[in-house]
């Protein structure tokens, strides 16, 4: 059944500007009277990233259109709340967010939402694999916003000892994919138990489409297999297990650090171990990184989109962000 994530932790040491604080209050404020009667007239649902909008979107079909909070070019790792954005949460019945590792502002909302609300965190949906984040090879932990980030150069003691963190980019793994459908429609079943055979007819349809796209990648990925390419940061994990295409590296620890000199002089040199093919940039961060580290290397230049910035929101964007991932490796790695 759908979970109700909401840590007490987080709701007690939001960790938050003052400004954002004041804002985010006087927006739920605004809205306090007649809440209720908002929720009970109307279906309203709010996802936080593209793809798993698309899922959700897919599910509901024509019963109703979930607000998409970090649309366009902007990324979940860097994304501020804006002031209609916090009027949609708290009028909202249902939440869906991968987790906090992905989707770090989402801890802010945890904290100032009415309990009327329920968060449904995806990466902890029944089915789900989950993999650790990956070190060695250029692959370091990485941290999100808001998180203590060690200086390049430091000895990663502390680290040695830390429990082992989990990989979020979950709904990059088709099979995944096919889990969180499901969880999506056990929550709005569970919210709106008298749409519950569109919502299985929907969430039907939507795992047949995932199977198809998934073994048409797979015929399509088979050409560029072992030939070995290095990502922007380290996102992919999922989407290079399913389809058995690994990386041999990633340009940034993480997303929101700029990498040091010391860092992009390392990568260089892998590549040319290596003999990299392909470094891949991100359409949400500068390319101009990607310039740097392949000059004189003899590898290409291309673009990865794992949370689908460059896609328009919608049923279907889940399926198309797939299909660029591998379209991305082949035209790339293949040329």
């Amino acid at each position: 059944m759908m979970q109700q994530s909401l840590q007490s932790t987080d709701r007690g040491t939001p960790n938050s500007p003052r400004r954002f604080v004041s804002c985010l209050t006087a927006a739920f404020a605004a809205v306090s009277f007649g809440a209720t009667a908002v929720q009970a007239e109307d279906m309203a649902v709010v996802v936080t990233i593209k793809p798993i909008h698309a899922l959700v979107a897919r599910v509901m079909g024509a019963v109703g259109e979930p607000k998409l909070l970090v649309g366009g070019t902007s990324s979940p790792h860097t994304y501020s709340l804006k002031p209609s954005d916090a009027l949609a949460l708290n009028r909202a019945r249902l939440v869906f967010r991968i987790s906090e590792d992905i989707e770090p502002f989402t801890r802010k909302i945890v904290a100032a939402l009415p309990s009327s609300v329920k968060v449904v965190t995806l990466a902890e949906a029944p089915g789900v694999s989950l993999l650790e984040q990956r070190r060695g090879n250029t692959f370091e932990t990485h941290h999100h916003a808001g998180e203590h980030h060690a200086g390049e150069g430091d000895h990663d003691h502390d680290h040695a000892e830390a429990k082992p963190v989990r990989d979020g980019h979950v709904w990059l793994d088709p099979n995944n994919g096919i889990a969180i459908v499901r969880h999506i429609a056990r929550a709005l079943k569970e919210a709106m138990p008298d749409q519950a055979a569109t919502f299985d007819a929907n969430a039907a349809a939507a795992i047949a489409e995932i199977e198809a796209a998934a073994k048409e990648i797979d015929a399509e990925l088979a050409s560029v297999k072992g030939r070995p390419f290095v990502v922007f940061h380290d996102a992919y994990q999922y989407f290079e297990e399913r389809f058995g295409v690994p990386a041999a590296g990633a340009i940034t620890i993480s997303p929101d650090v700029q990498p040091s000199a010391k860092r992009l002089a390392e990568i260089r040199r892998k590549i040319k171990e290596l003999n990299v093919r392909c470094v891949f940039a991100e359409p949400q961060f500068k390319s101009k990184l990607v310039t740097t580290v392949i000059e004189g290397t003899g590898a290409k230049a291309g673009t990865l989109d794992p949370e689908g910035a460059s896609v328009e929101a919608g049923p279907q964007a889940y399926i198309t962000l797939l299909k660029n991932l591998a379209r991305g490796l082949t035209s790339c790695l293949g040329s």
